[in-house]
């Protein structure tokens, strides 16, 4: 797949998550929760990477604060040049906007955590495939974010969780060398593991 037929691609499914509602987006965040809620890898996590859904994502809003309220300690993305970092995020906490118009956590002493020492990122995509692969918005961020953990057994790195609504799959991804593998994939609909993700 050319660099072109990929950005058509993603226009493409971009398009396709916009057109649901705002009825449809509230009902597919509460039933992503019932899908989350019911995997075995977030009951011993404490370390948990969110983000605030843009752009027609699905939100995980329903499992950050019903998390947060258990007491388990929540992060968000912030940008960071052209990588992210994860700050910590408290229900009720005042958010500034970044060059995206995405809020995020300020920077305060103590409140952010390396990539490296999370149990869960959950990361956004635009579309994913049946082997795990995740089409994202083009801008690489996750990507050069996470590229350190390719050094790690998987083991000894977060469990990466890509989230999606249901109509954002496709039959095949290509993949290239910068790539960060998913260890599994939740949507609106049911959870696809693609490693060890099931057996935590």
């Amino acid at each position: 797949m050319s660099n072109l037929d990929k950005q058509t691609l993603r226009q493409q499914l971009r398009e396709r998550r916009r057109q649901l509602g705002a009825a449809e987006q509230r009902e597919a965040s509460l039933r992503l929760d019932v899908q989350l809620r019911q995997q075995p890898a977030f009951a011993n996590a404490r370390h948990i990477a969110f983000y605030l859904a843009n752009d027609g994502e699905i939100s995980p809003r329903p499992s950050l604060r019903r998390l947060a309220r258990q007491y388990r300690q929540c992060y968000l993305p912030c940008l960071n040049g052209q990588a992210l970092l994860f700050r910590r995020y408290r229900p009720g906490q005042t958010l500034q906007r970044n060059r995206y118009g995405i809020p995020e956590p300020s920077n305060r002493r103590g409140n952010q955590r390396p990539v490296e020492a999370l149990d869960i990122i959950l990361l956004p995509l635009v579309g994913f495939d049946r082997s795990g692969n995740r089409l994202g918005m083009g801008g690489g961020f996750y990507d050069r974010s996470l590229a350190q953990l390719k050094q790690r057994p998987r083991q000894h790195r977060p469990l990466l969780i890509g989230l999606a609504h249901e109509c954002q799959r496709v039959n095949q991804l290509p993949v290239q060398s910068w790539d960060i593998p998913l260890d599994g994939i939740a949507t609106d609909r049911g959870v696809y593991w693609f490693g060890r993700g099931v057996k935590r």
